[in-house]
């Protein structure tokens, strides 16, 4: 697991075990989600208007309820400025999720955008699974593939054929579109990795349970969010990580407290744990974010509901 060639939050490569799962073969869909929504009558953090607790000193008129939609730039912009091609969409929600006036109509078959942590959670919980551990995700990730760079080998499109839905052009500007799509696909138009898998890589970015975390607080993470009917573990092991090796299994030590590791995941300035987002998604672009392969990582804030941003479950073996 992990990687030390493109971006240090991957590394460092070692040995994790999973036990035995089975994952769905796709992101949840728009279909699949409002059948959830009309069964149980669920209300998304994106149709919640935010906390002023959580945004000291926001516009009121900003706190309403709503989303981060991807929004292109005219021409090229500094790439560390990600506030010029998001922006805060007032009515943003998984029904509708370029803002009022659009809908899912015609996309039932895309995946389901604009749910935050507690959404995905609620839906997989209602289907009696759950959302996938950072590592259960990588290993059903690589397909059986092994350690090669992307998911289907060490070329990004093999023989010229496109294995992923991820910017193709020049990012944020110009989109040429993959294989025909702008934004998201329909689940399975892109093929599946070596396990019958699709879009685990590319598409959206998918959800774990697992902690955002660093160093040797990661394994430590990833056990806790392992758990009965969706619930953390309650005990878990860390290994005592190096920056340059594999964890030695012989010095294993008692995982911190999940309190302390929660605390631990929340960014400065911000009030929500962060969870490991995993997969890439359809705004990857190789100058901007090269995470359209299975190691990538990235940081989320558990109320984030944004147009890249979908999850798919996980059912574990008793």
């Amino acid at each position: 697991m992990g990687s030390t060639d493109f971006y240090p939050e991957e590394g460092p490569v070692r040995e994790v075990r999973v036990d035995a799962f089975a994952v769905e073969r796709h992101p949840v869909t728009n279909a699949q989600f409002a059948a959830f929504v009309a069964d149980t009558g669920h209300v998304t953090v994106a149709e919640q208007a935010p906390d002023p607790a959580d945004f000291p000193g926001a516009d009121p008129a900003l706190l309403v309820p709503g989303g981060l939609v991807f929004t292109p730039t005219p021409g090229p912009v500094p790439l560390d400025r990600w506030d010029l091609w998001w922006r805060w969409q007032p009515g943003a929600c998984w029904r509708t999720p370029q803002g009022p006036g659009s809908s899912t109509d015609g996309i039932e078959e895309h995946p389901v955008v604009l749910v935050a942590y507690d959404d995905a959670l609620a839906y997989a919980r209602w289907a009696g699974r759950d959302l996938p551990t950072e590592a259960e995700h990588e290993y059903a990730a690589r397909g059986g593939g092994g350690t090669s760079t992307y998911a289907w080998g060490e070329e990004r499109t093999p023989g010229g054929r496109l294995m992923a839905n991820t910017w193709q052009g020049r990012f944020p500007y110009r989109n040429d579109g993959a294989d025909g799509w702008r934004g998201t696909s329909p689940v399975g138009a892109f093929p599946a990795n070596g396990y019958g898998l699709h879009d685990l890589v590319g598409n959206v970015w998918e959800w774990t349970r697992t902690l955002f975390l660093t160093g040797a607080d990661r394994d430590a993470a990833d056990e806790l969010a392992r758990g009965d009917g969706g619930g953390p573990a309650p005990v878990a092991e860390a290994a005592a990580v190096s920056s340059c090796c594999a964890p030695d299994r012989s010095t294993m030590v008692a995982a911190p407290d999940l309190q302390a590791l929660t605390e631990r995941s929340v960014a400065p300035g911000e009030r929500h744990p962060r969870r490991v987002l995993k997969g890439g998604s359809h705004l990857c672009a190789p100058e901007y974010c090269l995470r359209y392969r299975p190691p990538a990582r990235s940081p989320q804030s558990e109320d984030s509901a944004t147009t890249h941003l979908g999850f798919r479950c996980v059912l574990r073996a008793a």
